[in-house]
């Protein structure tokens, strides 16, 4: 054999092309273009227009002010009106609102006579990064809401604001950001790993040609995906068990309740997840292409369920996006169950997603499985 050549390089080039060109360059030359596009477009870290919902007592020229200054303020949003605390609290509950105003019922005569008048402002802290700059533009709200209301006779003494806005962080006083992010682990680990493992499951069945062999039985589809996918449950279960008591021991997450719901999410999550990762395999040829296609999957379940950016801070077309992916909700389980107790009746809307994400992509791994056996 001579001894360098240009020409064998060349043919070498020729053939690695022609391999990777076989699996999934699409996904190669699609993915860097899906990153540049959430994070320049999607992440934003300081989001504004918070649902907002509001309790007036008090419904006096001076309230109207404040509720506008806060609006104005572009972080506040007034979606609901309440007619008791109790009704404000179920709606920070339900994660329906991030903050809640109320406003007592002689806030007026307080102000005008100068009598430490004071409304209160609480905050959904389970997401610190969602509510925190909010927060911070409230210190501004008694210098400036009433100053054109104000005036001659009834204007503060100098250096004194007209009233204090009292803010109490609810559920995570204490702004602690592992309380957090530590529970959305749960649902990012068990996304990654069950539904890579079982992207891989009927592709290396395929590469090993063992698949020939579930051909030539009388197993069905159905039957084939039990099979496969009970396992991995075990594994999905052992991983939740473990996530949960170190969530505890390490990091002191407060775990309030809501086990009912919690344990039923999991289940639905677990198992839609592995049926997802069941019906990629019967798409994808290789092991690779089983894996791209899983990443795929990972990077919006990752970026635009609000698992490290708020949910709220998103633009709308990439919330509507994260609606679409069961990690969204079933984050929304996890931390509304350990955060603030939720149970069954909270969670409904949440765990009925869940249920319909988890029939949906049975149906259709089952359906693959049976084009792939024809």
């Amino acid at each position: 054999m001579s001894g360098f050549s240009l020409a064998r390089i060349v043919a070498m080039l020729v053939k690695e092309f022609r391999q990777m060109m076989r699996g999934a360059p699409t996904a190669l030359l699609l993915m860097p273009i899906i990153q540049l596009l959430l994070f320049g477009y999607a992440i934003n870290d300081n989001p504004h227009h918070l649902p907002t919902g509001v309790f007036v007592q008090d419904q006096g020229e001076f309230s109207r002010s404040i509720l506008a200054a806060m609006h104005n303020s572009g972080y506040f949003d007034i979606v609901a009106t309440a007619h008791s605390s109790a009704e404000l609290d179920r709606l920070m509950a339900l994660g329906e609102i991030d903050f809640s105003v109320t406003i007592p019922g002689d806030f007026t005569r307080r102000v005008v006579r100068h009598d430490n008048a004071q409304i209160l402002i609480e905050a959904d802290a389970a997401d610190p990064s969602a509510t925190g700059s909010a927060v911070a533009a409230l210190a501004s709200l008694p210098a400036t809401a009433l100053t054109h209301d104000l005036v001659g006779a009834l204007s503060p003494d100098a250096g004194q604001a007209p009233f204090t806005a009292v803010v109490h962080n609810r559920y995570n006083p204490e702004a602690i950001t592992s309380y957090n992010i530590v529970p959305g682990l749960l649902g990012t680990v068990l996304s990654m790993t069950l539904v890579v493992m079982t992207a891989i499951s009927l592709a290396r069945d395929r590469e090993l040609g063992t698949l020939e062999g579930l051909l030539a039985t009388p197993v069905r589809p159905v039957e084939v995906l039990i099979g496969k996918l009970i396992p991995y449950i075990g594994i999905g279960v052992l991983q939740t068990v473990i996530i949960l008591i170190l969530a505890r021991v390490l990091f002191d997450v407060p775990e309030t309740g809501g086990w009912a719901a919690l344990a039923i999410g999991t289940m639905l999550f677990t198992t839609g997840s592995l049926a997802l990762g069941f019906l990629i395999s019967t798409i994808a040829r290789t092991q690779r292409d089983a894996q791209l296609m899983a990443q795929f999957y990972f990077m919006p379940s990752f970026l635009l369920s609000g698992f490290l950016f708020p949910f709220v801070g998103m633009p709308q077309w990439a919330q509507v996006i994260g609606s679409l992916v069961p990690v969204t909700y079933f984050l929304r389980i996890v931390r509304g169950s350990l955060l603030k107790g939720q149970g069954l009746a909270d969670d409904w809307s949440s765990l009925a997603a869940l249920g319909l994400f988890t029939i949906a992509v049975s149906a259709l791994a089952i359906l693959r499985y049976r084009t792939t056996l024809d």
